[in-house]
């Protein structure tokens, strides 16, 4: 089978496999394959050699070569090739959003052409001293937790965690964690979001963070903490959101 030049070459400069290293070969492999990956040293489309081809390119066996590829498919890093037996790189989306002005992630994400998609990982009234606080509120006061991962074209793009005021929007808990979360504020609460104060801070993904960007290691990423007020100046959300450093690249819009 013919493989394609340009990806043999970086596959033979980029793979070093060790064993002075403590990870097996097919752990070594699948972790520097993933860093080509993320780099974007091997780019979306890119056509990856087949499984025996590898291994004499790499002089390793097979069986060490499927493992790696197989623990790559399972991440949904790479997806079986056509008619070509090998497999073909699925690249990470990289977005580069404008920050100037409230919006949440179902807009931002049509904003940029892609189709955005949530997976619930949950939601309850909890009562925490801490958040309670930054809404003015007693401890005891009742607050709508949302944890969720937030996908653009079915890419997991950021870790999101999430606190509603329900002493302003009691019929929150009546949300069911589909849809605009705005939306419902809007339209079942009559409260429309006018601003946020936001700040943005560099960190390493956290182990669920990990998890749920199929990370092999800690990795940068982007915490995006929020505050969003409402038309009369009230807080009624407050967000921290991680999301994923390969993928993001915000700008920010200054004016002179």
């Amino acid at each position: 089978m013919m493989t394609d030049k340009p990806v043999t070459s970086v596959l033979q400069a980029g793979i070093h496999l060790s064993e002075e290293q403590p990870a097996p070969y097919y752990v070594q492999l699948q972790r520097q394959l993933r860093a080509l990956i993320d780099s974007g040293a091997l780019s979306e489309g890119s056509h990856l050699p087949s499984e025996r081809d590898l291994a004499d390119t790499l002089k390793i066996s097979r069986t060490t070569v499927k493992r790696a590829y197989d623990a790559l498919r399972d991440a949904d890093v790479i997806a079986s090739g056509q008619g070509r037996g090998g497999t073909v790189v699925k690249g990470t989306p990289r977005v580069s959003p404008v920050m100037a002005r409230l919006k949440g992630f179902t807009e931002e994400m049509r904003e940029l052409g892609m189709e955005p998609s949530t997976l619930l990982l949950g939601l309850e009234v909890v009562h925490e001293r801490t958040i309670a606080s930054l809404f003015d509120r007693p401890s005891h006061a009742p607050l709508l937790h949302v944890r969720r991962l937030r996908l653009g074209n079915g890419a997991p793009m950021s870790h999101e965690l999430a606190w509603y005021d329900l002493t302003l929007a009691p019929q929150l808990e009546d949300w069911s964690g589909e849809g605009s979360i705005y939306a419902w504020l809007r339209e079942r609460c009559g409260i429309h979001m006018a601003g946020a104060e936001q700040s943005i801070e560099a960190v390493m993904s956290s182990p669920q963070e990990m998890e749920a960007f199929g990370f092999e290691a800690p990795m940068p990423c982007l915490l995006i903490k929020r505050k969003s007020l409402d038309a009369e100046g009230r807080l009624i959300e407050y967000v921290e959101g991680t999301f994923r450093g390969d993928a993001y690249a915000y700008r920010v819009h200054l004016a002179g």
